[in-house]
């Protein structure tokens, strides 16, 4: 909820690295823009004797290959048919290029692949070395940068990272473009990566003469990240909040500047914080120490009419157990879901035929079932906007075979939402001044709901602290970590208040990160992190 509003094929370099801390293949926004501390020139004899590499090359070959027409559901489901692919693919980590030509590095100039229409691979397994100068490598942040002419792809550790409307980084960037991209951070010394680069000649459609070569390629190395700062304050109420937030934590902030930050989510698969800004209508992405950067645009209203209201972006992200991202979308007020293609599928968006208001937030059930809060925060006038076709907010289930059911319509407000760890109780919070608190209710066996119960009540908080019950998180034993008046919130699951992260803003949401002991707080203008002592339910 917005708080603010309611209170008031182509050739081929291969790059494909093997590391273990840090995340990998971000794009150019997450690169430090400072200049590095040591640079090491891959198209050197030294340059490759100090990573103990090889490059290896090869050139690849259009092929004809079996495929399936687009089908009624868009995808490649219809009635056989031909196409074209390349070969071979080595864009795996553990992809065999023993057999190949190894090359000097000081030909990587060198013209190469058969011209016109083509394409080729080059692959270079590295090692960080101990130091690069009087550079200490160690904890470092490493870069690698080509420039391919004509075009260029990066694959890192076998994987193409790419999202909507990126420019460069592990994509074609521009004719003769670099390509430039973190592929390790943290790093060791002797800690292996294997890179690969996809080229390409161009421009495809004009055929050139020409052929294809690097142009140049190079590590840069920057020392670690400076610690980030700090913010708000610690308040410990029970002794039971020690064993869950130790006395050495802080909190930290991680990005700054947005304009109103909310529903976070960990991406497991990949590493990695989404956010949703919601006056920018954009979906932000965050790596541990590199800051955040656009991940989608527009996320949550796509009219072609401008948008009404202040708040048309999506609100709360979750994942599915597919791992893809669930969205709610305040200016197109339905739930939707981000496609591995970057398409979107409506999940929900009427309830008897009338629009929804502007969904919340959400969770998912083990079996499946999303639930689903639906205030209309997201809507110009909120609950006296003409648009407004529902005479209620309601909290809702979508069931695994697409029937949307309505649970409740006892709150004006709800908006955060989230279940107990054996899903026998659901909390919500209701995000009126005038009645501020988190509700619990039973689950019954076929997903329903008992009747709630106020499970605390900070309606007088209100009038002396920023902000309004919001988001929820419960780690593995139970305990509420809860956005509200004045900061983050720990209740125990009797309801006893253990303590607070006050942040000092409107704080709007939380989410588990990394390990699953990071926990991510979406607070105004600002995303904090602390790590605690225990850990999300589910982890």
């Amino acid at each position: 909820m917005n708080v603010r509003q309611h209170m008031r094929s182509t050739a081929v370099v291969v790059l494909v690295v093997l590391f273990g801390e840090g995340a990998i293949g971000s794009q150019t926004p997450s690169i430090p823009v400072a200049s590095p501390e040591a640079t090491i020139d891959l198209g050197t004899v030294k340059g490759i004797e100090l990573v103990k590499g090889q490059w290896r090359y090869t050139d690849t070959k259009i092929v004809e290959t079996e495929f399936r027409a687009p089908g009624p559901d868009n995808k490649p489901s219809g009635p056989p048919n031909k196409t074209y692919d390349f070969s071979p693919h080595a864009e795996g980590v553990d992809f065999d290029d023993s057999k190949w030509e190894v090359l000097d590095p000081t030909s990587l100039g060198r013209r190469r692949s058969t011209g016109k229409l083509c394409f080729n691979w080059y692959r270079l397994r590295i090692t960080i070395p101990e130091r690069v100068g009087k550079f200490d490598t160690a904890g470092s942040t490493v870069v690698f940068e080509t420039v391919v002419d004509d075009y260029a792809e990066v694959w890192v550790d076998g994987k193409l990272p790419r999202d909507l409307g990126q420019r460069g980084g592990s994509v074609v960037n521009g004719f003769n473009a670099p390509n430039r991209l973190v592929i390790g951070r943290n790093v060791k010394a002797g800690q292996q990566i294997q890179l690969a680069v996809f080229g390409i000649n161009g421009p495809i459609s004009a055929r050139p003469e020409n052929f294809i070569y690097l142009r140049y390629a190079k590590l840069d190395f920057y020392a670690s990240a400076p610690a980030a700062s700090t913010a708000g304050k610690i308040v410990r109420l029970d002794p039971r909040f020690g064993n869950l937030v130790a006395r050495d934590a802080v909190l930290e902030k991680v990005a700054d500047g947005l304009s109103w930050v909310e529903g976070p989510a960990w991406d497991r698969q990949n590493g990695y914080l989404l956010f949703s800004d919601i006056p920018a209508n954009a979906i932000y992405r965050a790596f541990p120490g590199a800051g955040a950067h656009v991940f989608l645009k527009p996320s949550g209203y796509t009219g072609a009419a401008p948008c009404q209201g202040r708040e048309p972006g999506s609100n709360g992200l979750t994942f599915d157990a597919a791992g893809r991202l669930v969205l709610c979308e305040h200016g197109d007020r339905r739930i939707a879901r981000l496609e591995k293609d970057g398409r979107k599928t409506m999940l929900a968006d009427r309830y008897l035929g009338k629009r929804l208001n502007s969904p919340n937030d959400l969770v998912f059930k083990s079996n499946g079932d999303l639930y689903f809060t639906d205030p209309p925060f997201g809507l110009p006038k909120v609950f006296d906007d003409p648009a407004k076709e529902l005479p209620f907010s309601g909290v809702y289930r979508l069931s695994t075979k697409g029937t949307l059911t309505l649970l409740t319509t006892e709150i004006k407000a709800p908006n955060g939402i989230a279940f107990s760890p054996d899903e026998k109780t659901l909390y919500v919070t209701n995000a009126d001044p005038g009645r501020a608190v988190w509700l619990a209710y039973d689950v019954r066996e076929d997903g329903t709901l008992g009747t709630g119960r106020v499970f605390f009540d900070a309606t007088a908080w209100t009038r002396t602290k920023k902000g309004a019950p919001d988001g929820i998180k419960v780690d593995k034993d139970g305990n509420l970590f809860t956005s509200g008046p004045g900061g983050l919130h720990v209740f125990a699951p009797d309801g006893t208040h253990l303590g607070s992260i006050e942040t000092g803003v409107a704080t709007s949401n939380c989410t588990w990160g990394e390990d699953g002991s990071a926990l991510y707080v979406t607070a105004a203008t600002t995303v904090y992190r602390i790590k605690l002592t225990t850990k999300g339910a589910g982890w």
